[in-house]
């Protein structure tokens, strides 16, 4: 049987991710190959990725990257199946280095096809599969392109936002965090009112006639009422209409204005997990 030195397990450790004992164990079925022992792994991370198939992972890390001349971004989450993972140095590492490399491609399939380290993203969740023991896997990827491109990630890695601006003037990446800190925190269902779907528009007019005929106003009456709770929807749901949270005396599309009077946000994009 071949010896096995310690140096030898520490290196497979720190290429796999994989326990020490795991790591050991490779290598002794391997007969000391390296590059077998990493296939064992691997077999081992398929084998516990095909019994978790059917788990939630609903619980990771959402992180948001911006390229270095802040025109392009993406938010990729990193999901797991349990909090104690998600909270785990070594879970939010791999996030951020998967995150980093995201910001290289347009499309999740693409993305996940990529090399990372020798291996495809894809090979690198499924091998991270069998070391951790629960399902991993890339959940949301959403890209944003923009003449400024602003980031922000809320304490914990839950909610991840991405906002772009209509052009880079100065002081455009504290304009852009701000904002995205309000799309984190306020949820809104779209950038404006035209970015909000019909259906939805439908199903709040018809809320908001209910209510109505329950508070017993006339039928005549309920159309054009309702066409009032709608507006007040788009001031409550939609990012450039929704009272500014640091100071709630002006919009959102207001606040952008203070820096420049052209300035507008072209869009956002808001990843939350848990």
């Amino acid at each position: 049987m071949a010896k096995i030195t310690a140096a030898e397990v520490n290196k497979l450790r720190k290429t796999t991710g994989a326990g020490m004992m795991d790591c050991k164990k490779a290598l002794v079925e391997a007969e000391g190959d390296f590059d077998k022992a990493i296939e064992i792994l691997r077999k081992k991370g398929q084998k516990v990725a095909a019994k978790r198939a059917d788990r939630e992972s609903t619980e990771g890390a959402a992180i948001a990257k911006v390229n270095a001349d802040n025109t392009s971004g993406v938010i990729i989450s990193l999901n797991c199946e349990t909090d104690f993972v998600a909270k785990n140095d070594t879970f939010v590492t791999l996030a951020n280095d998967l995150a980093d490399l995201a910001l290289n491609f347009d499309s999740k399939e693409d993305f996940l096809n990529a090399d990372f380290n020798g291996v495809t993203v894809q090979e690198k969740l499924t091998e991270q599969t069998g070391v951790i023991g629960e399902k991993i896997e890339i959940g949301s990827f959403n890209r944003l392109s923009a003449p400024f491109i602003g980031s922000y990630i809320h304490a914990g890695n839950k909610i991840a936002t991405l906002v772009g601006l209509s052009a880079a003037v100065e002081g455009a990446d504290v304009v852009a965090k701000d904002v995205a800190m309000q799309a984190a925190a306020m949820n809104p269902v779209a950038l404006n009112e035209d970015g909000v779907d019909q259906s939805v528009i439908d199903k709040e007019i018809e809320i908001a006639k209910d209510q109505l005929r329950q508070e017993g106003k006339p039928e005549a009456m309920l159309d054009n009422i309702a066409k009032g709770k709608i507006k007040r929807f788009f001031k409550d749901n939609t990012l450039v209409n929704q009272d500014f949270i640091k100071d709630n005396k002006q919009s959102v599309a207001q606040y952008v204005k203070t820096l420049d009077a052209n300035l507008e946000v072209t869009g956002f994009e808001r990843v939350a997990l848990g």
